[in-house]
C-alpha cells in the first residue's frame, strides 16, 4: 500500500513539474512573439534610460554568442543536458524539502527547451533583454530561467541540503564500503 502511494506522489510530483514546464515554456514563446512582431526591424525600446532596453537580438550561438551557427552542437549538447535534469528530477525524493529543487529544475528544464525551440524553428534564439549600462549581452526570458534555476540549485545543494540529504544521487549504493 505505501509503495502505491509513493509510485502516486511521484506521478504527482512530475504532472506539477511538467505543468511548471509548460506554463515558462508557453510564456517564453509568447513573449518572443511579441518581440518578433514589435521589436524586429525597429529600434530599441528604452525602459530606463542608459539603464535597460528592449532590443531584438537574433542569437545564432550559444551563451553570450560563444559557437556561433553552430546549431546542431548546440542542441545536442543541450538535449544531453535536459536528460540529465530530466534523470535528476525524477530520482529527487518524496520530501517537502525537495520542492524548492523540483521547481529549480523545471525552470532551467523549461528554460533549455524555450531556446531548443527557437533554435528547431527559426534557427536562431531570439534575445531581447538588454542592460545596457553595464553592456552586459543581450538575453531573454528562457536565458532568465536557466540562470536563476541553476543560482537557486547551486544554494540548495551547497548550502540547504546535507550529504546524507543527496544520496538519492547515487546510482549504486555500495553495501560493503566500509569494510576494509
Amino acid at each position: 500500500m505505501n509503495k502505491n502511494k509513493t509510485t502516486y506522489s511521484k506521478t504527482v510530483a512530475l504532472i506539477i513539474d511538467l505543468i511548471i514546464v509548460g506554463i515558462l515554456i508557453a510564456a517564453d514563446q509568447i513573449i518572443k512573439h511579441i518581440v518578433l512582431l514589435k521589436l524586429k526591424g525597429n529600434e530599441a525600446h528604452v525602459l530606463i534610460e542608459n539603464v535597460l532596453e528592449l532590443d531584438y537580438v537574433e542569437n545564432r550561438g550559444s551563451a553570450f554568442g560563444m559557437l556561433q551557427n553552430q546549431k546542431f552542437f548546440i542542441l545536442f549538447v543541450g538535449a544531453i543536458f535536459m536528460a540529465v535534469i530530466v534523470f535528476l528530477t525524477v530520482r529527487l525524493p518524496l520530501k517537502k524539502k525537495f520542492i524548492p529543487a523540483h521547481i529549480l529544475f523545471s525552470m532551467v528544464v523549461a528554460g533549455g527547451i524555450g531556446n531548443m525551440i527557437d533554435r528547431i524553428r527559426i534557427d536562431y534564439v531570439v534575445d531581447y533583454i538588454s542592460f545596457v549600462l553595464i553592456h552586459f549581452p543581450v538575453f531573454n526570458f528562457a536565458d532568465s530561467c536557466v540562470v536563476l534555476g541553476v543560482i537557486g540549485l547551486f544554494i540548495l545543494f551547497l548550502f540547504v541540503y546535507k550529504e546524507k540529504d543527496l544520496d538519492f544521487l547515487k546510482l549504486k549504493q555500495n553495501r560493503y564500503r566500509d569494510i576494509e
